[in-house]
């Protein structure tokens, strides 16, 4: 046969995979059924007596977790550039939201005004919904500002618009310690962007270390503020001379943690739980050392490493500086409400009332929490891997 056919060159190059992250999903699967047998533990005793209902609040925190997953899945289908032209409306509106607590829509919980009036009896609180916003629109600030980000007047600005965020948090539904994770979570983002990532990092441990210098020399003054927050650091201080007031919960606390052990109790088997205050809430962590004990507290621990390093891997390996900066801020987030739980619980820090991630009881924290998760999963599903 004259003439010879022409062979294609088969294309020997490595062929782009996309990727998901089920690593990531089965440890947070793990996570949420882990906090749910806690909370049931947990909270069994105080929910009978309160509400007669023994499973009143793991009822509520299923449903609650099963809504989150239809969530993760939905977020995670939408291509997260999109967030990129809603970023500044969605900040813009949880200002609002939180200027509605100030409002008769306002509702008041255990002397705290910081949720929203919602039909059919529930309540929202828009100050998680400004975390998420921070979370989306300081990326965009900085992705827009280009080399002026560069410049200590650019990072000025960009911290400028979390501390706004913060402010609002605290002065519109008075929550200190959410108003510490929002500016942290923007100081957090600007540090990792910025060149000058050391000099943030020395700036910030010169505050944490003026301030401890402040409490150790003024705390014994504190007690007779009129401010309940300064109070709450001479009660941190010497909790012992509080021990019928505001100390009471961390003593109880602290009484849990020192009961518990290596291996805990047993499930269920928890005698502080009947006495701490809010124990379902961010006092969850005391329940776990008493029951589980030092290998229980581990466990966690462990989960979340795990749950931080898929994060940070995503965030290395996402496709461009928006889906890595925004990834940033949720690891900054989970990872400052992680550490300031466990600081409040070991007496580490005064109480600030944030709860542990994923497993304290809490119907807004874990939807918003789960929808930072879809957000991760929206920016893994994005990533390239060469086969």
């Amino acid at each position: 046969m004259a003439g010879t056919r022409r062979r294609r060159k088969e294309n020997t190059g490595p062929v782009p995979v996309r990727y998901y992250d089920y690593s990531l999903v089965a440890v947070l699967v793990f996570l949420v059924c882990f906090g749910l047998v806690m909370l049931y533990s947990t909270s069994a005793y105080t929910a009978l007596i309160e509400n007669d209902d023994s499973m009143y609040y793991f009822k509520r925190q299923i449903l609650f977790c099963g809504a989150g997953f239809v969530i993760i899945y939905i977020v995670s289908r939408i291509n997260y550039h999109w967030y990129i032209g809603k970023a500044k409306a969605i900040y813009f509106f949880s200002l609002f939201l939180m200027l509605l607590v100030k409002t008769p829509l306002g509702k008041e919980v255990n002397g705290a005004r910081r949720w929203i009036r919602l039909p059919l009896g529930q309540q929202f609180q828009p100050s998680e919904l400004a975390k998420i916003a921070v979370i989306l629109f300081i990326p965009v600030v900085i992705c827009k500002m280009g080399k002026e980000f560069r410049s200590l007047q650019g990072a000025a600005k960009t911290l400028a618009w979390g501390g706004v965020c913060a402010a609002a948090v605290l002065f519109l539904t008075d929550n200190l310690s959410t108003a510490v994770i929002v500016f942290g979570i923007t100081y957090i983002v600007v540090a990792v962007a910025h060149p000058w990532t050391k000099a943030f990092l020395a700036l910030a441990g010169t505050g944490v270390a003026g301030l401890v210098a402040f409490v150790l020399f003024f705390g014994s003054s504190l007690a007779s503020s009129s401010d309940f927050r300064l109070r709450r650091l001479a009660v941190w201080l010497n909790p012992e001379q509080y021990a019928d007031g505001l100390g009471y919960q961390t003593l109880q606390g602290l009484y849990a943690i020192g009961s518990g052990g290596f291996f805990g109790k047993g499930l269920g088997n928890s005698a502080q739980k009947m006495v701490i205050p809010e124990v379902q809430n961010d006092m969850i962590l005391t329940v776990i050392c008493e029951e589980l004990g030092v290998f229980g507290v581990i466990v966690v621990l462990v989960l979340f490493g795990m749950l931080l390093y898929r994060i940070l891997f995503i965030a290395q390996n996402a496709p461009d500086m928006y889906g890595s900066l925004v990834v940033t801020g949720i690891f900054a987030h989970i990872a400052l409400q992680v550490f300031l739980n466990i600081a409040v619980v070991t007496k580490m820090i005064p109480n600030t009332g944030v709860t542990l991630p994923f497993i304290s009881y809490g119907g807004t924290s874990v939807l918003f929490l789960m929808a930072e998760m879809g957000i991760v999963l929206g920016v893994s599903r994005t990533i390239k891997l060469s086969e």
